[in-house]
């Protein structure tokens, strides 16, 4: 990762927020252990501002897709009550093993700490936190070995963490290219078939939410194909730099 790749990939600006497309596999903020992050980027992005620009919310390290950074102090506030309170819409894509047998439906299931000792991995437990998320088929298809896979929409009505790929997971359908809940090698698998496809935040009170869409990356394109997902059918978004002046 560099400064121009974080530029290259800014999908929305305005004087409050920005929006960019997260690519897999680094984090996006410094952990306990350091190594590569996002958070070492954002100063290319403060665009003249004192302050360079925050996390307001969180993606998994092998997630990509959508990220939303806050501008200023304000504007964080603001943003992190939107995200506190549900008010954010949020569309994930990702590719399972086999599939539900429905074509949509609702996952209710509370989550809990798996174990203190292995940091932020989750469990289904009755006692835990109460999470939903609603899900929708959008193509069913094969991999390369001929396994059923299938093309979800899956929408988080709660934000705990991991609880898409539990959720998915716990009912029998674990995403593809995970390794902590799924059945993919630690090193060398697919890469986690997940995306943040679309958010809708609520900015303003007096204008409609800002929603804004993140392209599909390389490492999701062939599985999607194999379930029905073309670009024509959906047209990908562009960055910043790369649209015609208006």
């Amino acid at each position: 990762m560099t400064p121009e790749e974080i530029l290259r990939r800014l999908l929305y600006r305005d004087g409050l927020m920005l929006v960019i497309d997260k690519p897999a596999g680094i984090a996006v903020h410094r952990g306990p252990k350091g190594g590569e992050n996002l958070e070492d980027y954002f100063y290319i992005l403060a665009f003249g501002l004192p302050r360079v620009p925050a996390l307001a919310h969180r993606l998994d390290r092998e997630t990509s897709g959508c990220l939303v950074l806050g501008r200023h102090r304000k504007a964080l506030e603001q943003l992190g009550k939107l995200f506190k309170h549900g008010q954010v819409g949020k569309t994930y894509w990702a590719v399972v093993e086999g599939g539900p047998e429905e074509d949509e439906g609702l996952i209710d299931m509370p989550l809990g700490r798996r174990d203190a000792t292995r940091g932020w991995w989750m469990q289904h437990d009755p006692l835990g936190l109460p999470s939903q998320t609603r899900w929708k088929v959008m193509g069913r298809g094969q991999d390369g070995e001929g396994r059923p896979v299938c093309w979800l929409e899956l929408k988080p009505l709660t934000g705990r963490t991991h609880q898409l790929r539990v959720h998915c997971a716990t009912s029998g359908y674990a995403i593809v290219g995970d390794p902590i809940y799924g059945s993919a090698p630690r090193e060398g698998g697919p890469g986690l078939q997940l995306l943040a496809r679309d958010i809708a935040v609520p900015i303003s009170k007096n204008h409609d939410p800002v929603k804004v869409t993140a392209p599909v990356p390389e490492h999701m394109r062939a599985l999607l194909r194999a379930c029905g997902w073309s670009a024509e059918r959906f047209p990908e978004p562009a960055y910043i730099e790369s649209r015609s002046p208006a």
